[in-house]
């Protein structure tokens, strides 16, 4: 069903602060389809004063991703609620970049910034994958582990994905710990602190996807589309 590939597009789109799909953090309201192939999705975020730069980029992506899917013949993406949800929709619907929609307040365009948010889903993800194998394991021994080496084929997988995001190597025989910025392995002498900066990474990411879980719960009774209730 068109209705089905469609939602299965928007569980692509990211919250690009938290690495996670929009559909699971409850941010995807409505999605109506036509049986002309016609779809209009609404998001929500949060708060009303959520950062304008990261809702512009959820409302982008959403539509490109949409309007991707075969079958849909116009693609619709609205953000309610929000204090520059005029300037965000119609920036969106006439395809313009997030400068040419904000102008002199706007800084620059985002792709630096999808990129920082990359590198810190990549750390994440090294230790979402990585402790249980670099636990009682020496530095030398720790830096020898390979990407393939990763039991857990999901979240492998999603590091996986980030990293060829960011264009870093992602191979089953690549190392499995690497800088972020140059791809380029972890030397046996910074494994410690490669490790601590990314477990505090993702406790963070995942203390602010708690977080606005809340506040989202709190601004909304309903629960998202696509959203699970036990979330």
């Amino acid at each position: 069903m068109l209705r089905d590939d469609v939602l299965a597009a928007l569980a692509t789109v990211r919250d690009p602060e938290l690495d996670e799909p929009l559909t699971e953090l409850g941010f995807v309201s409505e999605c109506e389809i036509s049986p002309e192939g016609e779809v209009t999705v609404r998001l929500r975020l949060p708060t009303f004063f959520c950062a304008a730069n990261f809702a512009f980029l959820m409302v982008a992506d959403s539509y490109d991703a949409v309007s991707g899917v075969p079958g849909v013949r116009h693609t619709e993406v609205l953000l309610d609620d929000h204090f520059a949800s005029e300037e965000i929709n119609a920036g969106v619907a006439a395809r313009a970049g997030f400068g040419e929609t904000f102008g002199a307040l706007a800084a620059g365009e985002l792709d630096d910034l999808r990129q920082e948010f990359l590198r810190k889903a990549v750390l994440a993800g090294a230790d979402r994958v990585g402790r249980p194998l670099t636990n009682g394991r020496t530095s030398e021994e720790i830096v020898a582990l390979r990407l393939g080496d990763v039991p857990d084929k999901a979240d492998r997988d999603r590091l996986r994905a980030r990293r060829s995001d960011l264009g870093l190597p992602a191979d089953d025989d690549d190392p499995l710990l690497v800088d972020p910025v140059t791809g380029d392995p972890i030397e046996v002498d910074s494994v410690s602190d490669h490790l601590g900066r990314a477990r505090l990474t993702r406790i963070s990411l995942e203390a602010n996807g708690g977080i606005c879980r809340g506040m989202l719960r709190e601004r909304y009774v309903t629960i998202g589309v696509g959203e699970k209730e036990d979330q």
